[in-house]
């Protein structure tokens, strides 16, 4: 892993044990993405490291509301898109940059907004998605509709820089009223599946 890779593993193993510390690192999480956010779907956006999401968006049922939270350039709120087009898709990232690309690249509505307190209504998406993305679960179950889902993926599974083993993401979801679907392998990398009861 590089410097930035290790920070941002540092960086998740802190903030999801303790969210309040996430304004600590927000400002160099941004500007490093901010600076990556040009090349990004260049270098880092496959079929292949989408494919844990993929697998995941297969067990759901059409979605009306979908939210992409930490959308990054918008590949996955762009797939949730073209998968279902009658469904109204946000995406959302702390980086002002990666939004600019994702406006650039997508049709869908893109938003600069924090993860940690989403600019969004309670019970408002029935289906959200993190991809590479250090989990704010409480927000995350805030935004999630009774009977919605959450997919987590991340595309290199232990080896993202961005990572939270799959058995504290399904406690955590536990924790907070979803019951956990199914996890599932795909393209080198996991995601995890779990409906808001």
């Amino acid at each position: 892993m590089t410097i930035g890779q290790r920070f941002a593993r540092l960086v998740t193993d802190v903030v999801v044990r303790a969210p309040f510390l996430w304004r600590l690192f927000r400002g160099r999480m941004t500007r490093n993405f901010d600076q990556l956010a040009p090349e990004w779907d260049s270098t880092r956006v496959s079929r292949e490291r989408l494919a844990p999401m993929i697998a995941a968006l297969d067990a759901t049922g059409a979605p009306t509301r979908a939210l992409d939270v930490g959308t990054g350039t918008g590949a996955v709120a762009r797939l949730i898109g073209e998968r279902w087009p009658d469904a109204e898709v946000t995406g959302v990232d702390v980086s002002p940059g990666m939004i600019a690309e994702a406006r650039r690249l997508g049709k869908e509505r893109y938003d600069v907004g924090d993860a940690s307190a989403l600019p969004y209504d309670d019970a408002s998406f029935d289906l959200v998605t993190l991809n590479n993305m250090i989990p704010f679960f409480g927000e995350l179950a805030r935004v999630t509709a009774p009977g919605g889902y959450v997919a987590i993926s991340y595309s290199m599974g232990p080896k993202t820089p961005i990572w939270v083993p799959l058995e504290r993401v399904r406690d955590e979801l536990q924790r907070r009223g979803f019951l956990h679907i199914a996890n599932f392998e795909a393209g080198g990398g996991l995601a995890l599946l779990a409906r808001r009861a």
